[in-house]
């Protein structure tokens, strides 16, 4: 089973675009944090508070579990990805193979700051961003985003610049990005 899967920094609007694209090709759409959470009972955050190592690997077998599906030729799912699998080797190695199309959503670091400290519906910093101070923890997270994006703009097939971008236009640039012989 092939899929175009989304990766970037939390708050990307891979989900958000992930299922827009879905449902304009009529295909099925995943999100690795929930099936994380469908598989062990607990939430990425929840995970990750028990340990870093713990995560990658429930996160690892969420993702071989999704991709053990009966083979289909072409794109067979649209797939995002947790914020931080560039920094989980196993997980990479999965979606290395299998013919799947890795789609880097760029944005800036001061707007996935913005987005993740604006979050109403979870106003507390993630653990692996929280420090001594406010200006630590934005220093932290500034470091850990420029690390990743330069890490996902070298693994990523397609980049979609996705700031300022609503769900439906950064939807919109892949579907013409995608290459048309790796459709269903």
């Amino acid at each position: 089973m092939a899929f175009v899967v989304l990766v970037g920094p939390k708050h990307s609007g891979k989900t958000t675009a992930g299922r827009e694209l879905a449902l304009r090709r009529g295909l099925p759409f995943f999100d690795l944090d929930l099936l994380m959470e469908e598989r062990t009972g607990r939430s990425p955050r929840a995970l990750y508070g028990l340990g870093p190592e713990l995560f990658r690997a429930e996160e690892t077998k969420a993702l071989a579990a999704l991709l053990a599906g009966n083979p289909v030729p072409g794109v067979t799912g649209i797939l995002a990805a947790g914020g931080g699998i560039i920094d989980n080797p196993g997980a990479m190695a999965l979606l290395a193979g299998g013919g799947h199309i890795t789609v880097y959503l760029e944005i800036s670091a001061e707007t996935a700051w913005r987005r993740i400290t604006g979050n109403r519906r979870d106003p507390e910093l993630p653990p692996f961003l929280r420090a001594e101070s406010p200006d630590a923890s934005r220093q932290k997270h500034r470091l850990l985003h420029e690390r990743r994006s330069a890490a996902y703009r070298a693994a990523a097939e397609i980049i979609i610049l996705a700031e300022g971008k609503t769900p439906g236009e950064t939807a919109d640039e892949l579907g013409v990005k995608l290459p048309a012989e790796r459709e269903s």
